[in-house]
C-alpha cells in the first residue's frame, strides 16, 4: 500500500506535555532520502508551525484515508465537464450576455476590482449573542489565564441586532444568577452610543464571573476578514489565492542570526538555491542573507553597520527604536521582510518596500545594536491602520517584548493625534497579545477613575479612546471580552469584580517592560505630500 500526496492518517507526535498522540495528518510531500522515505505531514486543525518531516514508523497505516477523486460533472453536447442545460439558466446565460455586451469596457482595459464595503460596528451590534472563542494553544492559554484568572460561566441572551445587550449578573451567596428588568410595553430603550456615559461600579465581593466571548463580528480576527485584492498604498495581507504546495512547505530548515539559531515555522521566498543548505546564515545587523559561515565571516569585514539603518527615534536603558524608511532603505526592508515571513503566515511578502515604514526594537550591548523584533505600518492608511505587521524573534518571546513592540506603536499613534488598529487578521499569538494589551490598558485607565461628589465615577468610550489611541471598535469588543459591560436601568455600567481587579494587578506586577514617552523623540510627517517620499 503506497502513501501519496493527500493522503490522511494518524501520526504520531509528542504533545507539550511530552506525552505521545496520535492526531489525524495530511500528507503534503514525499521524499526519498538515502534509500529512506521521509513524507511531509500537516496536522489537521493544528497551525502550520507544526508542520514537519516524519519517518515512516510514526504513521498509522491501519488507519489510512486516500485522497478522493473529483466528482465528474454530467456532459452536455460531448463536452465533458459542463452542466446540464435548462430552460431557466438558457435565459440567465442570454441576459448576462446582453448584460456583458451593453456594459463591455473599451479594448485593452480591464474593469477595476471591487474593494469590499468596510464594515461598521456600533454599540449596540457589539452587545449582540456572542460567538465562542476559537480555540487557542495551550501555551497562549496559560498566559491568558494569568491576566484573566476567574472561572468563567457562559450566558447569552437573545436579542436583534438594533437592540442593546439587557442580561446583568448579580451575586447572591456565592452564586451567579442572571436578572433580566421587566420589560414595560411601549417603551423603546435608547441605543448605546460611544459618548454616552457608562457607570463604573467595582464590587468588593467575590463573584464568579460569566463568560468572556468576543462578539458576533470580532473586530481582532475574521476567516473572511481578507481584502479582496491589496490596496493601492500597500497592503501586507496574504489574500491566500496563490496557497499551492510549495509555499505549504517549510522550505529553509535553520537560519543563523548573531548567536542564534532560529527554526523558521513557515515558507519564507528566499532564493531556491538557498533552500537546500542545512543553514541559512543572516548578518545580523543588514540581514544580508549568505550560503556559508566563511561568506558570512567575509562580510562581517566589510559590513559596517553596527544598528539597523534609519534614526533612532527612542532609548532607554538597553532598548533602542530605529525608523526605516521602505523607500530609501529598500535593501534591508526587503531583507526585513524575508527574515519575518519565516514567523508570519496571515501575511505576503510585497518586494515593494516603498509605502511602508519599519520601526525595529534592538536590544544594545558592546557589539552594537541586536535585532529583537518590528513592526511596519503605512505611510497612509485609509483605514487608521497603525500596524502592518508585528513579530517578536521567537529568542525573544514570552519575556514582555510583544506588549513593548504593542505600545510603542500606540505611543506614535498619541504623538500623531490618531486612534489606530492592527491590520487583520492577526495570527493566533498576535491576537492573543493584542487582547492582553487592550485589558491591560482599559483597565489601567478604568481602576484610576475617581468619582466626584460621591457618584460613582463616569466615562465613555470615546474618551477610552482618546485617551489611549486604541480604536473605539478595539475598545468595545475587550469590554465585551472581558465581560465587564451590562445594561441596567436604561444605561451602560462596568462592574470590576475582585477576580478581574486582582488578576489585573498581578498580571502588571509582571510587566517591567514599559516605553517611556519623555525618551521617545518623533515628530510625524504628512505622507500625503509626496515630496516627502
Amino acid at each position: 500500500m503506497e502513501i501519496v500526496e493527500g493522503c490522511r492518517l494518524p501520526v504520531l507526535r509528542k504533545n507539550q506535555e511530552n506525552e505521545d498522540e496520535w492526531p489525524l495528518a495530511e500528507i503534503l510531500s514525499v521524499k526519498d532520502t538515502l534509500g529512506r522515505k521521509l513524507f511531509y505531514v500537516h496536522y489537521i486543525d493544528f497551525n502550520k508551525r507544526l508542520d514537519e518531516w516524519v519517518t515512516p514508523d510514526r504513521l498509522d497505516m491501519k488507519k489510512l484515508q486516500f485522497p478522493k477523486k473529483e466528482a465528474k460533472t454530467p456532459t452536455k453536447n460531448g463536452l465533458p465537464g459542463s452542466r446540464p442545460s435548462s430552460p431557466e439558466r438558457e435565459v440567465r446565460k442570454s441576459l448576462d450576455l446582453n448584460v456583458q455586451a451593453a456594459s463591455a469596457p473599451s479594448r485593452g482595459k480591464t474593469l477595476p476590482t471591487p474593494k469590499r464595503k468596510a464594515e461598521t460596528v456600533s454599540l449596540a451590534s457589539q452587545v449582540t449573542p456572542a460567538t465562542s472563542v476559537p480555540s487557542l494553544p495551550s501555551s497562549a492559554e496559560a498566559t491568558q489565564a494569568s491576566v484573566y484568572p476567574a472561572a468563567r460561566e457562559t450566558f447569552t441572551t437573545k436579542t436583534r441586532e438594533d437592540e442593546p445587550l439587557t442580561s446583568i449578573t448579580t451575586v447572591t451567596n456565592g452564586t451567579t444568577r442572571r436578572v433580566l428588568p421587566p420589560s414595560q410595553p411601549g417603551r423603546k430603550r435608547k441605543t448605546c452610543g460611544t459618548d454616552e456615559m457608562i457607570k463604573v461600579f467595582q464590587y468588593n465581593s467575590p463573584r464568579t464571573t460569566s463568560g468572556c466571548l468576543p462578539p458576533g463580528e470580532d473586530s481582532q480576527d475574521s476567516s473572511d476578514g481578507i481584502p479582496t485584492a491589496p490596496r493601492m498604498t500597500g497592503s501586507l495581507v496574504s489574500d491566500r489565492s496563490h496557497d499551492d504546495i510549495i509555499t505549504r512547505m517549510k522550505n529553509i530548515d535553520c537560519i543563523e542570526l548573531g548567536r542564534h539559531r532560529l527554526k523558521p515555522w513557515y515558507f519564507s521566498p528566499y532564493p531556491q538555491e538557498l533552500t537546500t543548505l542545512p543553514i541559512l546564515y543572516l548578518c545580523e545587523f543588514c540581514l544580508k542573507y549568505l550560503k556559508s559561515l566563511k561568506c558570512l565571516q567575509r562580510h562581517l569585514t566589510k559590513c559596517n553597520l553596527r544598528h539597523p539603518p534609519g534614526n533612532e527615534i527612542y532609548r532607554k536603558g538597553t532598548i533602542s527604536f530605529f525608523e526605516i524608511d521602505g523607500r530609501k532603505n529598500k535593501t534591508y526592508s526587503q531583507n526585513l521582510c524575508l527574515l519575518a515571513k519565516c514567523f508570519l503566515d496571515h501575511k505576503t511578502l510585497y518586494y515593494d518596500t516603498d509605502p511602508f515604514l519599519f520601526y525595529v526594537m534592538t536590544e544594545y550591548d558592546c557589539k552594537g545594536f541586536h535585532i529583537v523584533g518590528y513592526f511596519s505600518k503605512e505611510k497612509e492608511s485609509t483605514e487608521d491602520y497603525n500596524v502592518a505587521c508585528i513579530l517578536t524573534l521567537p529568542p525573544y518571546q514570552r519575556r514582555g517584548y510583544g506588549k513593548l513592540l504593542i505600545e510603542f506603536s500606540y505611543e506614535l499613534s498619541k504623538v500623531e493625534g490618531k486612534t489606530g488598529t492592527p491590520e487583520k487578521p492577526l495570527s493566533d499569538l498576535g491576537l492573543l497579545s493584542y487582547r492582553s494589551y487592550w485589558s491591560q490598558t482599559i483597565l489601567e485607565i478604568l481602576m484610576d477613575l475617581k468619582s466626584d461628589n460621591g457618584e460613582r465615577p463616569q466615562i465613555t468610550i470615546n474618551e477610552i479612546s482618546e485617551i489611549t489611541s486604541v480604536k473605539k471598535e478595539d475598545v468595545i469588543s475587550t469590554l465585551q471580552y472581558l465581560n465587564l459591560i451590562n445594561y441596567y436601568k436604561g444605561q451602560y455600567i462596568l462592574t470590576l469584580s475582585e477576580d478581574i481587579v486582582d488578576g489585573h494587578e498581578r498580571a502588571m506586577q509582571k510587566r517591567h517592560l514599559r516605553i517611556d514617552p519623555k525618551c521617545l523623540h518623533f515628530t510625524p510627517k504628512d505622507w500625503s505630500k509626496r515630496g516627502k517620499w
